[in-house]
């Protein structure tokens, strides 16, 4: 399986992150396959995530109920659910969660990874899917598949949308669901100097919040309390 597709955006993605110190660019040097856009390949990747869930029906619906939220965020569904089986491949052909974090985004003396979230983070040409790795030290969030940015001069570029964001640079951490549909939760993150990044459409939002509220009270135990974000 190609572990490669192309999210066509405009210039913005890339023009409006030019001064962010947290967004960081990495060249995609692989070609993208074309994109799949049929019905089935949604149901396969849903069957194939509900079966690896257990026996246990309630978890299950659960799960799928979230999965079909999660999809739905995304302007192509189909590249969605793509991504899930994509991001499976890629964890096993790098020997894990633990080895695909260190390459992607190295390793902090004494950091370790807590857990893995699938979501997607907001820009401005649209919600971008990828995976939000929780450390005991940082934020970091990587697209799935390589956003392509077409300039005006007709230059084709593919890159990997990546945010870092060290503990100890947050100001607020907010959950936040929508009042009008509570299916829709995000994760609001403003930082010390101002910047703000929402991550909406998780997999398993509650379990996301668990371990983001371990990690910032880790955070502030090791810090004394001297630390400008607190636990939620």
């Amino acid at each position: 399986m190609n572990n490669h597709r192309e999210i066509p955006v405009t210039d913005g993605i890339s023009s409006n992150n030019n001064n962010n110190p947290y967004v960081h660019i990495s060249i995609a040097t692989h070609a993208a396959s074309k994109s799949p856009n049929s019905m089935d390949t949604i149901c396969d990747a849903i069957n194939r995530c509900s079966k690896r869930i257990g026996k246990a029906t309630t978890q299950a619906e659960i799960m799928v109920d979230n999965l079909w939220n999660h999809i739905r965020i995304s302007s192509n569904p189909a590249d969605a659910a793509m991504a899930r089986l994509v991001q499976g491949t890629k964890v096993l052909t790098n020997g894990g969660f633990d080895k695909l974090f260190q390459q992607t985004f190295g390793i902090l003396p004494g950091e370790k990874l807590l857990k893995p979230y699938a979501c997607y983070i907001s820009t401005a040409s649209g919600p971008v899917i990828g995976t939000l790795y929780i450390s005991t030290k940082r934020f970091a969030f990587c697209s799935d598949y390589p956003v392509c940015h077409h300039t005006f001069s007709l230059q084709h570029n593919c890159i990997y949308y990546k945010v870092v964001l060290r503990l100890d640079q947050l100001g607020t951490v907010s959950p936040t669901t929508n009042r009008l549909n509570p299916k829709e939760k995000y994760i609001q993150i403003v930082t010390v100097d101002g910047y703000e990044f929402f991550f909406m459409g998780f997999v398993s939002y509650d379990k996301a919040i668990k371990t983001l509220n371990e990690a910032l009270q880790q955070h502030q135990n090791h810090s004394n309390g001297n630390t400008s974000v607190q636990p939620l």
